[in-house]
């Protein structure tokens, strides 16, 4: 057994962490108002101000776990019926056939399949900010990899890592750059191209990097490299699986969709999947009840995290930690103070996972900052951008990551190490890019 702790142990010791800095750090607020562009609740520039606060006991900080469970509701229950859907599909036999034929075709270009997916969930990240929607699709992703001979780390980095690279970078991601600008007052769509052609900059380092590793770490492939047939319901059932998904991106970016949606898109998914596969409403029922079981650690443990930035704001601490990280900027020369913005954004991502409320929280603060430097606001955006959303790949406290990790098998220290390595050359380029744009 590991030394390392658990994951649920991990994430208690931060929401046990955020409580002990309710004792240790002054307590202080941003004065909120509501922001017209965004419609978010955004704090007010140079308002910050000491105010009283009572401790919280230790009662009140356990309290805020299942504040937090309930503060995640629409998001667990997306990856609840997300991933049970997933089940009751590979329940029908149409996933595990589906794969074994595209790895049979593309046998001797496994490198090639890797882009492939690579590009597929880059574009996810891109369009929609995927993140937590890849929680259910990480089984998928371990047995397509154990048939390309790759290991869970492959899988990891070429589903999610490739997903949250999409998302950093993104001139697209509405809820990243689109909302980042509208809160910065900042030309919507403003910088694209130079945010794509950095982007693919990006995704080509990455994809480097995971086919190096996958090169000198190969696994022995999973039996069964006969090219299987495809039944009729197996091929139904695949293309109402890539329907599911076009309607999903297209819902996300153009209609406003949100996590109920996307749950009601996948159970009527699962319920067709089941009726389509033979399954019959007993089966299909039995199905995904046994996958609501499966992915009910991997929820919760997306709940447990939004405990972390809700026990801080009852302690009055949030908003002195975004004080003390952001207002040294202004003493700092402007090329260091891009970077000096997006170290502190990264920092800042631990305390608080959901990168759209840190965008309201930090933007605010740090566009005028920006304009005191003498630098363009497109920076702090940037630096934004990078600094927070990458760190979803390291941020132990990000529910999402965790999840995953729990899904494949991977202790977090394992993931830190091999993950370090790699997403450091991404922060490279991320740096690189934001000085770039300082002088352009």
């Amino acid at each position: 057994m590991s030394r390392f702790p658990h994951t649920l142990l991990i994430i208690l010791s931060f929401i046990a962490l955020a409580g002990l800095a309710t004792y240790l750090l002054p307590t202080g607020e941003y004065e909120r108002v509501t922001d017209p562009g965004s419609g978010r609740e955004v704090v007010v520039p140079g308002s910050y101000h000491h105010v009283e606060a009572s401790r919280l006991s230790p009662f009140a900080i356990l309290v805020g776990i299942p504040r937090g469970i309930a503060a995640g509701v629409e998001v667990i229950v997306s990856i609840f019926i997300a991933g049970a859907c997933f089940f009751v599909v590979e329940k029908t036999g149409a996933l595990r056939q589906g794969i074994l034929l595209i790895t049979a075709k593309l046998h001797g270009r496994e490198e090639l399949t890797l882009v492939l997916t690579g590009l597929f969930f880059l574009m996810g990240g891109t369009l929609e900010g995927m993140e937590e929607e890849l929680i259910p699709l990480t089984p998928v992703l371990l047995m397509l990899t154990r048939r390309l001979g790759y290991d869970a780390f492959v899988a990891i980095a070429v589903g999610y890592g490739s997903a949250e690279i999409g998302a950093a970078f993104s001139p697209f991601n509405p809820f990243g750059a689109v909302l980042a600008q509208k809160i910065a007052q900042v030309p919507l769509l403003s910088g694209a191209a130079f945010r794509l052609v950095v982007l693919g900059i990006a995704f080509t380092a990455w994809m480097i990097l995971i086919i190096t590793y996958g090169r000198k770490h190969r696994i022995t492939k999973e039996a069964g490299d006969e090219l299987p047939a495809l039944s009729k319901r197996h091929n139904i059932i695949l293309i109402a699986v890539v329907l599911t998904f076009a309607v999903l991106i297209y819902g996300m970016t153009y209609r406003g969709w949100g996590f109920n949606e996307l749950s009601a898109e996948f159970f009527i998914l699962a319920a067709l999947a089941g009726l389509i596969g033979g399954l019959g409403f007993n089966g299909t029922c039995s199905a995904f009840v046994e996958g609501l079981k499966e992915m009910t650690f991997a929820s919760l443990i997306v709940g447990f995290a939004h405990a972390i930035p809700l026990v801080l704001k009852d302690g009055k601490v949030l908003d002195t930690i975004i004080y003390g990280l952001f207002i040294p900027m202004k003493t700092l020369p402007a090329n260091l103070s891009a970077i000096g913005m997006m170290a502190s954004q990264s920092v800042l991502h631990v305390v608080i996972p959901s990168y759209t409320g840190q965008a309201a929280l930090t933007l605010p603060i740090l566009a005028p900052v920006t304009d005191l430097i003498g630098l363009p606001r497109q920076v702090c955006v940037l630096a934004f951008q990078y600094g927070a959303i990458l760190m979803n790949t390291l941020s132990p406290t990000n529910g999402a990551l965790m999840a995953v990790l729990a899904l494949s098998g991977i202790g977090y220290d394992r993931w830190l190490w091999f993950a370090l390595k790699r997403i450091g050359v991404i922060y490279l380029i991320g740096i690189a890019a934001v000085i770039l744009a300082g002088i352009i």
